[in-house]
């Protein structure tokens, strides 16, 4: 048996340090903006927050990256429980923020928890174990069905209460998580074609009004600029303020006023673009493009098929959100209520995101016999 301090030396030598240093800058840079996104309120809790998760975060990461991941596959019913009975209690005991309109978070007392954010990182741990169970009869009708049934099971649970952008979070992760299995193209046509025809049912008869205002706003962003589309217009707006460098650090017109909704969480693209401009808002980009290529270049190098499909999930997860925030707040997309990883406000969010990044840097210390003694 190796002496602890020569395991711990093991252990930080064979950790990707690359990735942890990345959410890292990310996280600070998200510190930062969230100060200066909520300094007009003269309230410092959602900072405080902020700080205090990205350092509970990291630790768990390091922790999670400690042990080996085939357990979580051996007890991966355990996984789903915990992520799946917060979720079923918020039908229950469920309560909507303000500024939120879906009986989706628990009151923990002192805080608010959004089991959804679990209930991702547990979903991408089974739905790994189960792909790779079925891996050489994946093509197969009576093998993927059930696949599937498992990958829509959370989608509908999350449309059922009511967070429909977090339930399309859900499908992006199912479909590269599929893919990345070796699903044929064939079936990924069929159900575009599928998603093609029914879309009118789902516009008419599923997505209540407010939902079709918003898809409409799409396509006239200046239809209802006091109403519906309010937000949008203000975050383009202070997008337009902030030009290439920005108005400067706690400067931004708008959100220093508070007139942008949601800044410093579904908006804190926004926040960021006034008062740092183009060059602070591609910065953000940047870094996390960074984190998911580091995401994808661990599941290349990985020998474990496992192992992959919990990348390709982590990383269709950070993909999908940042691409419909971002989406959001150019009005190139409808509001949906999704954040930004790492930089919008929310612990719960935080918290998760670096449990997903504990699973991607655990895969990269085992990712092939070099690092066996981690199992001992």
């Amino acid at each position: 048996m190796k002496p602890l301090m020569s395991k711990l030396a093991d252990f930080f030598r064979e950790s990707d340090k690359i990735l942890l240093l990345l959410t890292f800058f990310a996280t600070s840079y998200g510190c930062l903006a969230v100060f200066s996104a909520t300094y007009y309120m003269e309230n410092f809790r959602p900072v405080f927050i902020q700080v205090l998760c990205m350092f509970l975060g990291v630790t768990a990461a390091l922790v999670i990256s400690s042990f080996d991941y085939e357990k979580l596959f051996r007890y991966w019913y355990l996984v789903a429980a915990l992520g799946l009975i917060p979720v079923i209690l918020t039908f229950f005991f469920g309560i909507a923020p303000e500024g939120t309109d879906d009986k989706a978070w628990l009151d923990l007392g002192i805080t608010a928890f959004q089991p959804s954010e679990l209930m991702k990182i547990c979903f991408i741990v089974t739905f790994s174990a189960h792909i790779r169970r079925i891996k050489p009869n994946i093509n197969k009708l009576k093998f993927l069905l059930p696949l599937c049934a498992h990958g829509m099971f959370p989608v509908a649970l999350i449309v059922f209460q009511g967070d429909y952008g977090t339930a399309l979070v859900f499908a992006v992760i199912v479909l590269f998580m599929m893919w990345a299995g070796g699903v044929s193209w064939k079936y990924f046509l069929l159900a575009f074609s599928l998603a093609v025809v029914t879309s009118p049912f789902m516009y008419f008869f599923v997505l209540n009004e407010d939902h079709r205002e918003r898809i409409r706003m799409m396509f006239d962003i200046d239809a209802d600029l006091q109403g519906i589309g309010y937000q949008q217009w203000r975050g383009r707006t202070a997008l337009a303020n902030g030009g290439l460098t920005g108005q400067g650090f706690l400067n931004g017109d708008l959100t220093q006023a508070g007139i942008v909704p949601e800044s410093h969480n579904d908006f804190i693209f926004v926040s960021i673009g006034e008062e740092l401009g183009f060059l602070g808002c591609l910065t953000v980009l940047i870094l996390l493009a960074a984190i998911g290529l580091r995401c994808i270049r661990v599941a290349r190098i990985c020998t474990n098929d496992g192992g992959k499909y919990i990348c390709v999930g982590i990383f269709a997860m950070l993909f999908a959100q940042t691409v419909i925030n971002v989406g959001m707040c150019t009005s190139v997309l409808p509001v949906i209520g999704v954040t930004l990883p790492f930089f919008s406000a929310g612990g719960t969010s935080l918290l998760c995101l670096f449990l997903g990044v504990g699973l991607v840097l655990n895969v990269y210390m085992h990712r092939n016999s070099r690092t066996i003694y981690l199992r001992g």
